[in-house]
This record gives C-alpha cells, structure tokens and sequence, in this order.
C-alpha cells in the first residue's frame, strides 16, 4: 500500500468512525459554521461605522476574511495530528508510530483528523463566494486561480506553524501558549490587509512566518493595486514553508527520549 492509498484509508476510517454519532457530527459541524459568521459580523459593522479601511472595501476585506477561514480550518482539520500532538508524547503512543514502518508525517496525519470542521469550511467559501460575487474584477480564470492558491498556501502555512509547535514537545512534553499567538493570533491578524499594521508587522509576517505571502501580496494583485508578479509568486512561499518546518520537526524526533527509556 502506497503513502497515497495508506493516506486516503487513514481518512476514510477517521470520518466512518466520525458519522458513528452523526446526529452530534452535524450539530458540531453546523455550530462551527454559525459561530464563525462572528468575524463576519465584527467587519460588518466596523464597516458601517467607517465606510472603509484604508482605503480597503468592505467585500476587499471579506475576501481576504473568508480565504484566511477557509486555508486555517483546512490546516486544523488534517493538521490535527501535530495541533494535539503532545498528547502523544505524554502519554507514549509516539514509540509505536516510531515503530511502524511508515513516514511518520504519515502516521500523525492520519492520527487524528476533525471532520467537524466542514462547518466553518462551508462559511469561509460562503464568504469568499459572496465577495467575489461584488468584486467583478475578479471573475477571471487566472484570478480565481490565484485566489485557490492563497488558500492552499495559507494551508501549508498554519500547517507548518502546527508542526513547528509540535515539535516543542520534544524538549517541553507540553505545547506552549506562545505557538496559539502563532496560529490563532496569526489567523486573526491575516484577515485584514497587512498595510494597516505598523511595517515590523509586514516584515516578520513576511519572512519569517509568512502569512502576508498567503494573502495579503497576492490579494493586492486581485484587487488590482499592483501588478508585480511578486504578487502572484508569494503564496509558493507559503507551500515552501513546510519544508524548513518538516525539517525541524525530524531535528526533534532524533532528539526524542521514549517514555521507556
């Protein structure tokens, strides 16, 4: 059984077992997608109180809001194995993934994934649909292109910051407060264009955790205030991020002490 088939049974185990208590999975799922209309509401009204941002539009803003949901709930929902991942060094079950003779990016993968998540996935499509729908100038095969690149990019990004995090259990056991600044924070700072923060913002965001690279430098090609082809490139950053956060994470797994040890 190939990585690919191993993966695609990893997941349909893990949503049989999820659709065993399916009058719970859509309750869960459906309060995921009407509690996260909140972040909607909260631009909503900031716009009726000032009109603009910056000089960015309401449904501007609501796209680049929708495209950020969108890429962390798929992060969160098949990253989940590296979010929960001290849970394994805890408790041991780390030396028995070791142990297969499987890639153990593999193996956390398929260790835990939550399905519930499709609520709140719904509403970030939801919202990025009915942001382009008011954004005309979008309606271009090689933007709404774009517009899917973001969303994998920013994907691969909280991904990696997850891994990143996981990979602090090696020395801590338990994940730190300070990886949340960096994958919830940094959900919540990415839905507003970057150019209303202070410029160290844009910096770091940029090159060292590359949010603005997902979404704020390839959303000022969609809306049309800059042509450089930077602007298209920026999300293959993100994609790339995994590769340095990958290699970390095999950095901590070399230095790893089993609970039998």
């Amino acid at each position: 059984m190939n990585a690919f088939r191993l993966l695609r049974k990893y997941i349909s185990m893990l949503f049989q077992s999820a659709m065993e208590y399916r009058a719970s999975f859509w309750l869960t799922a459906a309060g995921h997608f009407i509690v996260t209309f909140t972040s909607c509401i909260s631009v909503l009204l900031m716009f009726e109180r000032f009109g603009q941002l910056e000089g960015w539009t309401m449904w501007e803003v609501l796209l680049c809001t929708g495209a950020v949901q969108t890429a962390f709930t798929l992060a969160e929902c098949f990253g989940r194995g590296f979010d929960t991942f001290r849970q394994l060094v805890r408790t041991g079950g780390l030396d028995t993934l070791l142990l297969r003779p499987r890639n153990i990016f593999l193996q956390i993968f398929g260790w835990r994934m939550d399905f519930t998540r499709i609520g709140r996935f719904l509403q970030g499509c939801f919202v990025m649909v009915l942001a382009v729908s008011h954004l005309p100038s979008l309606w271009f095969p090689a933007k709404l292109g774009v517009l899917a690149l973001m969303v994998l990019s920013g994907a691969a990004i909280f991904t990696g910051v997850f891994i990143l995090g996981a990979t602090l259990c090696f020395w801590t056991v338990e994940g730190l407060e300070v990886v949340n600044i960096l994958t919830y924070g940094g959900q919540e700072i990415s839905k507003y264009p970057f150019d209303i923060y202070k410029k160290p913002y844009l910096v770091f965001f940029t090159g060292i955790i590359p949010y603005a690279c997902s979404f704020y430098w390839p959303l000022l090609w969609l809306t049309g205030r800059s042509g450089s082809a930077w602007c298209i490139l920026a999300p293959v950053l993100g994609l790339l991020f995994l590769i340095p956060a990958c290699c970390i994470f095999k950095l901590g797994v070399r230095h790893y002490t089993s609970t039998g040890s």
